[in-house]
């Protein structure tokens, strides 16, 4: 892992970045505060803090990381927006969107940590635990100041119960060891996390601690008279050599010693590094140079040296470590280090706290924006990293169980460096609809890592994706073949599978347009709008009855009707229409065995948006030149005919047998039938009927597809069958409605 200068990115210009970016100066710290003062004095956190006391403390620790003043100042709005109705709004017109944006995040963060704490009871609620730490990893990918504000905050919570000499609460303490700390250590903030170790250790093993304090405590006098009398003596013979140094007495941390006293299974006697020195140079050559004068001056221990500037750590630490008898023949440990690795090691990550676009200014008024942006791409990508192996230290340490939660997911790059969350086994596809959703839609090929590669492709976490799309265009079906493996994600699937239903509508709508406009032309009523249509048939809009056209749900016939009602019939037009009628057959039986009542003979047709028959109780409505339509009386089209036109209804009645049936006569009706689609569905439904020894004239069918959230899709049927009379039908809708599927089986 490189440090940020070995990335090109300067730590004072990468603090001028971040400083850039939140508007920062000692005057927005002061600024701050004075906002913050009357909303936090007098109120307590939940841990007990006065609230103002713990902001300052978070100031205070954000300062001596070197986070810049707009840092520090974010620290007292964070605890201010619990007091105040509107906090986002409030701070945004304040101060700003960058800090409105921090303040919710962290607000967030902290709500996520209480609830996660509370419901840990017990050691088998390690669950919570952990995703607590995903949603830590969630918001830090996306704002890496975010989970600095939490662990300065966490940090001055132990500093409060130890300045207090008060119980810190098992499960903050033990959070904070193994969940900050380790952090705090992978992001190499090496003074946030031997506080936290410390301050974590002395209130979970309060008896191993008390030992360990009080023996050191005893030899502090001898042991700082003797790490001062060998820092000055080392001083003197590098100056001998000519070389510019620094050496620091360096003190040892308990839970250091402690973990090294359990690991080795060693008393404290025989922990070497008890006293230590630091000693910085200007380069690399010179930390070799130093090593060999001290291999040479003093006697090195065995199997005590580390070379982490060769091989450095895995969050980027980088020095020389090694172990030497001093003058007094007891050991010491020395670590030697360049000014660089010496920032790093201190602050880590704060050589990666730049990541917002310096744009055109770029920044130390050394960089073209160009340059800034290429720089901060590889900060925030460097950060990401880090986090990612955090991520993976803390999964090793969880039961099979709980690393699984860490599996499921995994986090890429856009070009422009923006962290971009997927489940595992993502494919650029899905990269693409996480992004946008019309990315998606037109995406048709993909760079990973600059390497071109099939759109099936998983990713892996730290991967930098490019999608390469039309400037028009849809997805393909292919993606929804699982085979294939397209799309990982469901909701990339349902995106993809929402995309062709609205094309499908599109479709049916256009066809029922053009034929609703067809029939307008052939009846010569162009002129009138397709709104108003629609609204005298009953629809809220025009797409709406052009929808049901195009699937051949509505009948053209309704319109005709509307579109030419005629006039009331006089006298010489009924006349006409009986000399018809008794020149045709004159039996019962005639158009249906229906007779008009009071009129001998009249020309009738049955109609069939509602197809009557006997003995269902009927209406007729006069038509030109096409005698009475015989309607069921419950018929909705009739009831509106006779609605707007009432002089045109006519008595009429079943003629022929005494049930009302014409001997011989077959009726057509039509049954509807909802079911869930299957196969085989409609050989049943046939099988059923043909047992019933019902006649099938015709069938139409249609199949509705419906999202994730539908239990399946769903057949619509329309089947047409014909019955001496409608009291048959009860029984065989009760068969039909028997039958597997079948949600609903009734007469149209």
């Amino acid at each position: 892992m490189k440090t940020a200068s070995q990335a090109g990115v300067a730590p004072s210009n990468i603090v001028a970045l971040l400083e850039a970016d939140l508007v920062p100066t000692v005057d927005a710290v002061l600024r701050a505060r004075a906002f913050a003062e009357p909303l936090l004095t007098g109120q307590q956190l939940d841990t007990g803090e006065p609230a103002l006391s713990h902001a300052d403390g978070v100031a205070a620790i954000l300062a001596e990381i070197g986070a810049p003043p707009a840092m520090q100042a974010a620290s007292y709005l964070v605890y201010a927006g619990d007091y105040l109705n509107k906090p986002e709004e409030v701070v945004t017109k304040a101060f700003g969107a960058n800090y409105a944006g921090l303040v919710m995040h962290t607000r967030r963060l902290v709500q996520i940590q209480r609830a996660a704490r509370e419901a840990m009871v017990g050691p088998e609620q390690r669950a919570e635990q952990t995703e607590r730490v995903r949603k830590m990893l969630l918001a830090f990918s996306r704002d890496l100041r975010v989970v600095l504000l939490r662990l300065a905050s966490r940090l001055q919570t132990l500093r409060f119960y130890t300045a207090g000499n008060s119980a810190c609460p098992a499960g903050l303490a033990t959070e904070s060891q193994q969940v900050f700390a380790p952090l705090a250590n992978r992001l190499g903030l090496w003074q946030i996390k031997w506080e936290l170790e410390d301050l974590s250790f002395r209130f979970l093993q309060p008896a191993a601690y008390r030992e360990i304090a009080a023996a050191l405590h005893e030899t502090r006098v001898e042991r700082e008279q003797g790490i001062e009398a060998a820092r000055a003596a080392l001083l003197a013979v590098l100056a001998q050599q000519g070389l510019a140094a620094q050496v620091q007495g360096r003190p040892k941390h308990l839970y250091s010693i402690y973990k090294k006293m359990q690991g080795k299974q060693l008393a404290l006697a025989r922990i070497f590094d008890l006293r230590a020195l630091r000693v910085i140079v200007p380069t690399v050559t010179d930390c070799y140079a130093v090593l060999s004068l001290l291999h040479e001056q003093y006697r090195p221990v065995a199997g005590e040296f580390d070379d982490y500037i060769a091989r450095p750590k895995p969050n980027g630490y980088q020095s020389l470590h090694t172990v030497v008898q001093g003058v007094d023949g007891r050991a010491m440990e020395v670590q030697i280090r360049t000014a660089t690795m010496h920032q790093h090691a201190e602050h880590g990550v704060a050589a990666h706290w730049a990541y917002k676009e310096a744009g055109a200014r770029g920044y130390a008024g050394t960089s073209a924006a160009g340059d800034a942006d290429a720089q901060i791409a590889q900060a925030r990508k460097a950060v990401l990293r880090q986090l990612l192996a955090w991520e993976r230290d803390f999964s090793d340490a969880q039961p099979d169980g709980e690393q699984k939660l860490f599996d499921e997911r995994i986090y890429v790059f856009t070009p422009q460096a923006a962290v971009i969350e997927l489940a595992a086994g993502s494919t650029p596809i899905d990269f693409a609809y996480a992004v946008h959703t019309d990315l998606g839609h037109r995406c048709r090929g993909a760079k990973v890592d600059g390497a071109m590669v099939s759109l099936n492709t998983p990713l892996q976490s730290g991967q930098t994706v490019e999608v390469t799309a039309l400037k028009e265009g849809g997805p393909s079906l292919d993606w929804l073949n699982v085979d294939l493996r397209y799309l990982k994600s469901q909701r990339s699937r349902t995106k993809v599978r929402a995309w062709f239903n609205a094309r499908e509508i599109e479709q049916t709508v256009a066809r029922g347009r053009e034929l609703v406009e067809k029939l307008l032309q052939r009846e010569g009523r162009t002129a009138i709008r397709l709104e108003d249509l629609a609204g005298r048939l009953g629809f809220k809009n025009a797409e709406g009855l052009f929808e049901v056209v195009g699937k051949d749900e509505f009948s053209l016939r309704n319109i005709e009707q509307l579109l030419r009602p005629s006039p009331l019939v006089n006298d010489s037009d009924e006349l006409l229409a009986q000399r018809r009628s008794r020149s045709s057959v004159k039996s019962d039986a005639t158009s249906g065995g229906v007779l008009v009542v009071g009129v001998d003979s009249l020309l009738t047709n049955l109609a069939r948006c509602c197809r009557p028959a006997p003995p269902d109780p009927i209406g007729g409505y006069v038509t030109r030149g096409k005698g009475v339509a015989i309607h069921r009386a419950d018929c909705s089209n009739f009831c509106q005919m006779a609605q707007r036109t009432p002089e045109r209804v006519i008595a009429v009645a079943w003629g022929g047998t005494r049930d009302g049936a014409a001997k011989g006569a077959q009726y057509p009706v039509d049954v509807i039938i909802e079911s869930s689609d299957r196969q085989g569905l409609l050989r049943d439904l046939l099988e059923v009927l043909a047992k019933e020894k019902m006649n099938v004239i015709a069938v139409n069918t249609q199949s509705v597809k419906f999202g994730k959230a539908s239990k399946g899709d769903t057949a619509w049927m329309s089947i047409t069958v014909e019955v001496s009379d409608s009291g048959r039908l009860a029984q065989v809708l009760r068969s039909l409605a028997q039958v597997s599927g079948v949600r609903s089986a009734r007469r149209r």
